[in-house]
């Protein structure tokens, strides 16, 4: 397997200085689908089409850190440890979510959809890094992010759909030991969280798993039973715990 930049970024914010309008909508599904009409060739589905001003600031400040350039060097670097893997190439497209205005975007649903639910990106030999326009950018959180979402894609391509909580966790274990990055802060209640988690591993269900995965403060913003899991992104920095020991 091997990876390769896909640029999304002067694309995105030539149609982001078209007029908010219908037009620029339908401009956007002409990306999306090309002449497939039914297909996915330009892999942004994390962009709103409609953003706001803010969202252009934001791709911009993505292009100024020379984000789609870091990418690549991080994708040279996991190209030379993957070059005994197949020969299958993804193509790995920067996108950048709207977590501040406007209704299309839920900063956690979305988060999870872009780790978890990715058998379509990945049929089609997609890698979507998902970037905030509330987060700030450096070149630290480019190459992590990147290198997450690739190792992301590799364990799918070997793996099924996460059902259970242990299997989001052993995938997120995976991500965090084979990059050597992490992104999330250390847990402060480890020893609950790890009582919860040998309590609940076997637990399917998604409520419970995106409780453990976000936390409580999440889960309550989206009117989602909470179970005491206080950390916010809880469950990713016990996978990185583990991944570490």
């Amino acid at each position: 397997m091997q990876f390769e930049v896909f640029p999304t970024l002067a694309i995105m914010a030539e149609l982001y200085r078209q007029p908010l309008s219908t037009e620029r909508f339908k401009n956007y599904l002409q990306l999306l689908q090309g002449n497939s009409k039914d297909d996915l060739v330009f892999p942004a589905g994390g962009f709103n089409p409609m953003a706001k001003e803010h969202a252009l600031v934001k791709l911009k400040e993505l292009q100024k850190n020379g984000a789609e350039e870091i990418a690549t060097d991080v994708l040279n670097g996991l190209n030379k440890k993957l070059q005994k893997e197949n020969d299958e190439l993804f193509k790995v497209a920067l996108n950048l979510s709207d977590d501040l205005q406007g209704g299309w975007t839920n900063r956690f649903t979305s988060d999870y959809d872009s780790k978890f639910k990715i058998n379509a990106l990945v049929r089609r030999k997609f890698c979507t890094p998902i970037f905030w326009t509330g987060e700030e950018f450096s070149e630290e959180l480019i190459r992590t992010r990147v290198s997450h979402y690739c190792y992301r894609t590799l364990y799918r391509t070997n793996h099924s759909a996460p059902e259970t909580l242990q299997a989001h966790i052993e995938m997120e274990k995976f991500v965090v030991k084979e990059s050597g990055r992490k992104e999330v802060k250390s847990l402060n209640d480890f020893d609950f969280i790890n009582a919860f988690y040998q309590q609940q591993k076997e637990n399917n269900e998604y409520n419970l798993v995106f409780n453990f995965l976000y936390g409580d403060e999440a889960c309550k913003s989206l009117e989602f039973p909470a179970y005491g899991i206080k950390a916010p992104m809880a469950g990713f920095s016990f996978a990185a715990e583990l991944a570490e020991n």
